[in-house]
């Protein structure tokens, strides 16, 4: 069995306080074989708020592999945000690209959607890199045939439905073939802070678009959450652990049937 945890929109300077040292316990007991922080760390690309990002990452067990959010560019600066968006987030938690981790249970690659100065008003929507689409996929075929082949990035490559924001992500539809071609089994994101898990209409449709909730007060109509996903031949499980004021509980799950594998 494979276990994975994905936590994601924490939001630092907008938080949960009480969930946020709730997750770092349940996760430090759960044990899993990877953790994986799909952005937005922080709520405004704050130096403080970043500080406090990093110290509660260090909490969380390793392997951990974090990729950006578009709320950790520098908001308020838009000088900062256009020439260089994530000069403090690799200040203060490390690379924004090419995070990747690989053993005999889970190939994993991390792969930025954020993106600070884009051709178009609303910056927070993302963009993707086919080209790092076409390296994880190459990564993928080089790790052990049963393992779980996961790309996590920040924003739904494909719009999720009944969510209330849309990643609005160039080359997504492209990317989601393109890793689904490549026997990619999850694709993790988060961005809309509603969990969710669908399967991509493309190739054999046994790659899924998961999606984790939020840790912060900017809450869209589910609890604040996390996803703990689990794994064997034949079945990937995703249960969205829900928030409910004092502890977490499992608030949803999928049953997602897993390719067979060659």
């Amino acid at each position: 069995m494979t276990r994975i945890i994905q936590l994601s929109d924490i939001h630092f300077g907008g938080e949960i306080v009480e969930a946020v040292e709730a997750a770092v316990a349940w996760v430090g007991a759960d044990k899993p074989d990877l953790v994986l922080v799909s952005g937005d760390l922080t709520l405004n690309g704050l130096p403080a708020e970043f500080e406090a990002a990093a110290s509660w990452l260090a909490r969380l067990p390793t392997p951990l592999l974090v990729t950006p959010g578009n709320h950790d560019t520098p908001y308020w600066n838009l000088i900062k945000r256009a020439l260089v968006p994530f000069s403090r987030y690799h200040r203060y938690i490390g690379p924004s690209e090419d995070q990747r981790f690989q053993s005999g249970k889970v190939a994993a690659r991390m792969i930025n959607s954020a993106r600070g100065a884009q051709p178009r008003l609303d910056w927070s929507k993302g963009a993707i890199d086919l080209d790092q689409c076409r390296d994880a996929v190459g990564e993928f075929v080089a790790a052990p045939r049963t393992a779980l082949k996961i790309v996590s990035c920040h924003h739904p490559l494909v719009e999720a439905l009944d969510t209330p924001v849309t990643g609005g992500v160039h080359r997504g539809e492209d990317a989601a073939r393109l890793l689904t071609r490549g026997r990619t089994d999850l694709i993790l994101t988060g961005h809309v802070h509603n969990p969710f898990a669908s399967a991509m209409k493309f190739a054999d449709e046994k790659t899924y678009a998961v999606g984790a909730g939020t840790l912060s007060h900017r809450l869209r109509g589910t609890p604040a959450s996390f996803n703990c996903i689990t794994a064997d031949e034949e079945t990937i499980t995703v249960t969205a652990m829900g928030w409910g004021g004092s502890k977490f509980e499992p608030y949803r799950t999928w049953g997602l049937p897993r390719r067979p594998a060659i």
